[in-house]
């Protein structure tokens, strides 16, 4: 941690505060036997971290402090609880709460990067001010199965998981995912209620967006009291480019989505022989990971693959990619969706209806798949049986021609959203994949798709080559070539390459990334605001 840093948490670890006027403290108790299950010391913790300290010096000044878990927009109530950095309450919270100041919490994060592990240290010192002691590592070895292992009683517990406190992350497409794993029995670290419940039913229950707005409007109010989980900051997205790129007009937004930047009419600068060649990251290290969990943080996702409609930068639905047109119910609860003619696989192969319908099913069958998209597939007619393997296809699918019709049994909010996002996959070359262990079948050491581009050369940890797809149905890449190489943000190499003028194109949500890139005279950065909540969970389930 930098001595900057270092100073101001001295001085504020010795600072004491005026109480804040007209801010009330939540009366509650334990619901069991784990003292972290009262929401007095988990407002304590809150109050404890200096955030506008942390967002001024550690970040950089590169994210905003949070109050909900929803970032700021229309859905964001007036008058929620900012937590502003208050030791003295903190300290009456946990009196009251009788908090026992000898014993030591376990913090657990999954980050590799020096401003986490820094990050960390300033939690650490706040949280020790007030009289809560804590430790931090971060996770090794099967980190989800840590993170995740769920209680077998989703009310009374005991825990599954070993930790008190763990740092993390949600990186949304839609605000719901905020709220709904927190449904009773969604996730390892906090008790399910009734209450809680009502709430998040209240936000899927349509699609209109007044309605939607009031039910984001309660369960943020409710969460403000309790904080089931404590939001920290609003992490931003920076999209860097070298002045050899030109978009031409092509969309900037949330990079780690798919949306319709039109790359395929993207230029750079030609090399000494004539060639046009962009270099960038996020190629494979040991093979290609199907695109249904990450949805566009890889470039073999976003340029090898294709999506039924199209999102703008902000993850609005507005229209056609490979469907030639489509069509919802009022209702929600039909949707169809006509593709173009002629559309065929980087292979040959013609991309049909059928292939569709067989992505769709595969994606129901399968372990990792985004919870969003999820959701859309959960709700067809007949999914439940065709899950359990009591039906051989899902009833609510059929296919007429180039048409694909669904039909749901319950409506869901963000169909549109999900096929905006949602890769098709061929099912001449997956058909005999086995769902539970898709990932290791060997398509994804070489996939097809039917994308703008498509795999010409995979060296697996060293770099991907990528050409235009002379069929696809936007228009031939005017990019001869795309080298993508195996690193990310928070990676030494992303600038280790971008300092060698091998680095063209990329998006980083790391601000250390940042300010390398920014000091290169060649590249310009520009900041995207994302729905991105970095956030500490608390496990207030009864320990084993």
């Amino acid at each position: 941690m930098g001595e900057v840093m270092l100073k101001k948490l001295a001085g504020v670890a010795l600072a004491t505060a005026m109480f804040m006027s007209g801010t009330s403290l939540v009366s509650a108790e334990t619901i069991n036997s784990e003292a972290l299950s009262d929401p007095r010391v988990r407002q304590a913790i809150a109050y404890a971290i200096d955030m506008d300290t942390i967002v001024e010096t550690l970040l950089e000044g590169r994210a905003l402090v949070a109050d909900s878990m929803l970032p700021n927009g229309p859905n964001k109530p007036d008058g929620l609880n900012p937590y502003s950095y208050d030791p003295e309450k903190a300290r009456e919270l946990l009196a009251a709460a009788d908090w026992d100041t000898s014993r030591e919490l376990d913090l657990v994060y999954y980050y590799g990067d020096q401003l986490t592990a820094d990050l960390m240290a300033a939690v650490q010192a706040y949280l020790a001010d007030v009289g809560i002691k804590i430790t931090y590592r971060q996770l090794q070895g099967d980190v989800g199965a840590q993170l995740t292992a769920k209680p077998d009683d989703a009310v009374n517990g005991p825990a599954n998981i070993t930790w008190d406190l763990g740092y993390g992350a949600a990186a949304a497409l839609v605000g719901q995912e905020y709220f709904n794993p927190y449904k009773t029995g969604g996730v390892s670290h906090t008790p399910g209620n009734a209450e809680r419940d009502a709430l998040i039913a209240k936000i899927n229950s349509s699609s209109d967006p007044e309605v939607q707005k009031e039910g984001y409007f309660a369960i943020q109010k409710y969460w403000s009291e309790n904080l089931n989980s404590i939001p920290l900051y609003y992490q931003q997205l920076f999209v860097f480019e070298s002045d050899r790129v030109n978009r031409n007009g092509g969309a900037y937004g949330n990079d780690q989505y798919n949306y319709n930047w039109g790359i395929e009419n993207w230029t750079v600068t030609p090399d000494e022989n004539g060639k046009k060649v962009m270099y960038t990251n996020t190629a494979p290290a040991q093979f290609f990971e199907a695109p249904w969990l990450n949805l566009g943080i890889w470039m073999t996702t976003k340029i090898v693959f294709d999506r039924l409609l199209e999102v703008d930068g902000a993850l609005n639905p507005i229209g056609g990619s490979m469907a030639e047109s489509y069509e919802v119910s009022a209702d929600g609860l039909t949707a169809s969706f006509t593709l173009k003619d002629g559309l065929t696989w980087h292979d040959g192969e013609a991309l049909t209806a059928d292939d569709v319908k067989f992505s769709i099913e595969t994606a129901l069958r399968i372990p990792t798949i985004h919870a969003v998209v999820r959701n859309t597939f959960t709700s067809l007619t007949g999914s439940e049986a065709y899950e359990s393997g009591a039906a051989d296809s899902v009833s609510g699918i059929s296919v007429d021609g180039n048409t694909i019709n669904l039909s749901f049994d319950t409506l869901d909010p963000n169909l549109l959203i999900t096929f905006g996002q949602f890769a098709i996959l061929p099912e001449h070359l997956l058909k005999n994949a086995d769902p539970l262990q898709f990932q290791q079948d060997p398509f994804w050491q070489n996939p097809i798709g039917s994308g703008v581009y498509k795999i010409e050369e995979v060296q697996m940890n060293d770099f991907t080559r990528y050409v235009p797809f002379e069929n696809y149905h936007g228009g031939v890449a005017k990019i001869d070539e795309i080298v993508a190489f195996p690193s990310y943000d928070g990676d030494a190499n992303l600038i280790k390459n971008a300092t060698a003028g091998r680095m063209d194109y990329g998006f980083t949500k790391n601000t250390g990334d940042v300010a390398s890139l920014e000091a290169l005279d060649f590249m310009r950065v520009i900041p995207v605001d994302i729905p991105y909540t970095r956030m500490i969970w608390i496990n207030q389930f009864s320990r084993k």
